[in-house]
């Protein structure tokens, strides 16, 4: 008679071969790492001391700064001008105080940079990153999560800044918007996410280079420096020892001038966020360089059509979202490259 197989000896097999098989399963990456560590840095990020600080300045800037353009064009709501009273509030500075825009172009960078100047070596200094990186997460789920939380945070702040003015603006203007000024004013507030956006993946890719924050922080506030400030100055000086201004120069010269220096201070993302920010917000604006008055004459003086103001900028926007994608990419690869170490 044959001789039955041990059933405890085959079941007890089969227990085994599960425990090696869920072993090895632990230790693949986990498919919703993005998503853990999405939500992680949300967290952290939304609960820090950090972003209360930040949202409440520029919220403190964008009342000071509305109150001040909406004293400026209460009494032109009768204007032929009053067409785009809405988009308006965002360009009009006050006698002492400059409009939302300047603001923006100047705290957006500030905003950008506080959210990722310690984004990877904060937590290599405590050795979390090390911890991380052993869990059972994709690495570029890590970095990725890094980048969507933080992107979330300052979308989520640069919405709820741009519609509370917007908001505030219909309520005591009293003036419906149109559907080209809504049009533009969500326009101006991506055209912000991007700016801000890039200053974001820059800090991240400083905190990856240095190892101290403060370092991180340093290079960050000094490259903001230099874009918005220097950049333009030395274009200037670039465009003089090219083309002198002199008090018999001719025309022809100072249209060289003037074309070299601001076409070398658009290698600042200051400058074309500006320059686009006004294009969007100003449908009076039909060119963004210098005309000739032979140029000039005959010219129909009116609004450009929002096609039109977007001819005008898409090199800049285009600009600003290469420069962005291009840092991060960088930043994508130099962090599933580099060794991390407690």
């Amino acid at each position: 008679m044959p001789k039955l197989p041990n059933l405890n000896k085959i079941k007890e097999s089969f227990q085994k071969k599960a425990a090696t098989f869920k072993e090895d399963s632990s230790r693949l990456p986990n498919s919703n790492g993005l998503a853990t560590v999405f939500f992680k840095e949300l967290a952290d990020q939304l609960s820090s001391t950090r972003f209360f600080i930040l949202f409440s300045l520029i919220t403190l800037t964008g009342i000071v700064s509305f109150y001040s353009a909406a004293s400026n064009i209460r009494g032109t709501t009768e204007d032929a001008i009053a067409n785009f009273v809405l988009i308006r509030l965002f360009t009009t500075s006050g006698s002492s105080l400059p409009s939302f825009t300047w603001f923006l172009s100047i705290l957006g960078p500030l905003v950008g940079l506080s959210l990722g100047f310690d984004a990877i070596n904060a937590e290599q200094n405590s050795g979390t990153m090390t911890r991380l990186l052993a869990q059972p997460i994709y690495r570029d789920d890590v970095i990725n999560g890094k980048f969507l939380a933080r992107f979330f945070v300052l979308v989520l702040m640069t919405l709820a800044l741009g519609f509370f003015v917007a908001g505030m603006g219909i309520i005591i203007t009293g003036v419906p918007p149109t559907g080209e000024e809504i049009i533009r004013l969500l326009l101006y507030l991506v055209l912000s996410i991007v700016y801000i956006a890039f200053w974001l993946v820059l800090a991240m890719l400083l905190s990856l280079m240095f190892r101290q924050t403060a370092t991180s922080a340093l290079c960050g506030i000094s490259m903001w420096l230099f874009f918005s400030i220097f950049v333009p100055i030395l274009a200037g000086m670039v465009a003089d020892a090219i083309f002198p201004i002199t008090s018999n120069s001719d025309a022809l010269t100072q249209l060289y001038n003037v074309r070299v220096s601001q076409g070398l201070s658009r290698l600042s993302p200051s400058t074309l966020y500006s320059e686009a920010s006004v294009t969007l917000l100003s449908p009076n604006v039909r060119t963004l360089g210098p005309i000739l008055l032979e140029q000039a004459y005959g010219a129909i003086s009116g609004f450009l059509p929002l096609g039109q103001s977007l001819l005008l900028i898409w090199p800049h926007i285009t600009g600003l979202i290469a420069g962005t994608l291009i840092i991060f990419g960088i930043t994508y690869t130099l962090f599933l490259r580099q060794e991390i170490r407690a």
